[in-house]
C-alpha cells in the first residue's frame, strides 16, 4: 500500500490517480505509434531486398555481408544508447532515432554497390537498434508508472506495424521502384514522428518521472538506483538469454519456414509464403493478449506456460508429415513465444533502467542474428526438419530459466 501511494504522487494532479489518466492514455498511444513506425518501417526495408540486391549486382555471399550491416550497427549501437537514455531520457532519444531511421530508409536503393550498402545498412541498424532499446525503457517506466503490465501491447504493435509494412510493401512491389518506395516511408516516417513526437515529449516529466528521480538520487530509501552490481547483472544477463532463446525462434522461422514448407513438404510459393505469416499473425495476436495474461495469471507463470507452448507447438511443426499440420504448429508456436521477450525485457529494465534494457536488448536481438546460420548449419548437417527443432528446445530452456528467475527482484502480479 505505501507503494501504490508513492505512484500516486508522482502522477500529474499531485493527487488521486484518475487525474493522471489522460496524460497516461496520450503517452501510451503516442509510444504504441512509435512501436508500430519501427515494425513498419523495418519490414518495409527487409520486402525490398530482393531488388536492392538486382540494383546493386550483389552475390548472395555479397549480400549477406551487406546485411551484417544492420545487424553490425543495431548491436553496437545498442549499449551506447542505454547511457544516451540515462543522460538525455529515452523519450528524446526515440524521437531522434525516430527521425535517423526514417531517413535512413531511403538510403540504400540508393547505393550501386555491395559495399555501400554495407555503410548505409550500418547508419540504417544503428537507428533501428537505438529506438528498440530507447522505446523499451520509455515502456519500463510508462509500466511502472500506471502500474499495469502493458508491455506486450507495445510489442504487439511492432507486429502489426511488421505485417502491415511488409503487405503494403508487397502490393506496390510491381508498381513502385525500391528508391521511390523507400522515399515514401521516409516521407511517411518524418511525418508520423513530426505530430507523434512531441506527445512524447510532453510526457516525459510525468511517467518517466519516478525513474529519473531516482537515478538523481532524489527517490525514497527503498527506491534503488538503476546501477547494476554483481547480482543484478547476473540477472539482468539471465533475461536476456530468455530473450535470445525466443528471437532464435523468430529468426529461424522467417528465414527457414517458407524452406521447409516447400524443400521438405513440397507446399507451393503460396501456403510456404504462409508459414512466417500464421507465426507472425499469431504473435501478434497473442501479444494482444499479454496484458490479460499478466494480470491473471503473473509474470513467471506467463513465461513459462508460453515457453512450453512454443515448444510444444514448434516440435510439432518441425516434425508433422502434412503442409496444414505444420502451419498449425507454427501458430501455436507463435502464440507461445508472443509474450516471453516482452516480458523478459520489461523485468530487465524494472532491475537495472536502461542499462538493463540495453544488455536484456543485445542478447535477444543476438538471438534472432544466431538463429539462421545456426539452423543452416544444422540442416546440411542432419536435415532441416531436425534442425528446426532447435527452436523448440531453446523455448523449453526459456521456459526453465524463466522459472529460475521467478524471485528475481519484481512483483509477480500488477495489483
Amino acid at each position: 500500500m505505501p507503494q501504490r501511494n508513492k505512484m500516486r504522487t508522482a502522477l500529474p494532479g499531485g493527487s488521486g490517480g484518475n487525474t493522471a489518466t489522460p496524460s497516461f492514455t496520450r503517452l501510451r498511444t503516442a509510444l504504441t505509434v512509435f512501436f508500430a513506425l519501427d515494425g513498419f518501417l523495418f519490414a518495409g526495408w527487409v520486402v525490398r531486398i530482393p531488388a536492392v540486391k538486382h540494383r546493386t549486382g550483389a552475390t548472395a555471399s555479397t549480400l549477406g555481408l551487406a546485411l551484417l550491416g544492420v545487424s553490425a550497427g543495431a548491436v553496437i549501437t545498442m549499449m551506447l544508447t542505454g547511457v544516451l537514455c540515462r543522460r538525455y531520457g529515452g523519450h528524446a532519444v526515440t524521437v531522434a532515432c525516430g527521425l535517423l531511421l526514417s531517413l535512413s530508409i531511403a538510403l540504400p536503393a540508393r547505393t550501386g554497390s555491395a559495399l555501400t550498402l554495407g555503410l548505409v545498412l550500418l547508419v540504417f541498424g544503428a537507428a533501428y537498434g537505438g529506438m528498440n532499446v530507447a522505446m523499451n525503457s520509455v515502456a519500463v517506466d510508462l509500466v511502472r508508472a500506471m502500474r499495469r503490465p502493458v508491455m506486450p501491447s507495445f510489442h504487439a504493435a511492432y507486429s502489426f506495424g511488421g505485417m502491415a509494412g511488409a503487405g503494403l510493401g508487397g502490393l506496390v512491389a510491381s508498381r513502385l521502384s525500391p528508391g521511390s518506395h523507400l522515399l515514401a516511408l521516409t516521407g511517411v516516417g518524418l511525418l508520423v514522428t513530426a505530430i507523434t513526437g512531441p506527445v512524447l515529449l510532453g510526457g516525459r516529466t510525468t511517467a518517466a518521472a519516478p525513474t529519473e528521480e531516482r537515478d538523481r538520487g532524489a527517490g525514497e530509501p527503498d527506491e534503488q538506483p538503476h546501477r547494476m552490481g554483481p547480482h543484478t547483472r547476473r540477472v539482468v544477463v539471465l533475461f536476456g538469454v530468455i530473450a535470445l532463446c525466443t528471437a532464435y525462434g523468430e529468426g529461424a522461422l522467417a528465414e527457414w519456414g517458407a524452406l521447409h514448407l516447400s524443400q521438405d513438404l513440397r507446399a507451393g510459393p503460396g501456403l510456404a509464403a504462409a508459414g512466417y505469416s500464421v507465426f507472425a499473425l499469431t504473435m501478434a495476436i497473442g501479444r494482444l493478449t499479454g496484458t490479460t495474461l499478466l494480470e491473471r495469471f503473473g509474470q513467471t507463470r506467463t513465461l513459462v506456460a508460453g515457453g512450453l507452448t512454443a515448444a510444444a507447438g514448434m516440435m510439432f511443426g518441425a516434425l508433422a508429415p502434412t503442409v496444414w499440420l505444420t502451419l498449425l504448429g507454427f501458430a501455436v508456436a507463435g502464440l507461445g513465444l508472443a509474450n516471453i521477450f516482452p516480458v523478459a525485457v520489461g523485468r530487465a529494465g524494472a532491475l537495472a533502467g536502461p542499462g538493463g534494457v540495453a544488455a536484456a536488448s543485445t542478447l535477444g536481438y543476438g538471438g534472432m542474428l544466431l538463429g539462421p546460420p545456426v539452423i543452416g548449419f544444422l540442416a546440411d548437417w542432419v536435415s532441416l526438419p531436425a534442425a528446426l527443432t532447435t527452436v523448440a528446445l531453446l523455448a523449453a530452456t526459456a521456459a526453465v530459466l524463466g522459472f529460475a528467475a521467478r524471485n528475481a527482484g519484481t512483483p509477480e502480479r500488477f495489483e
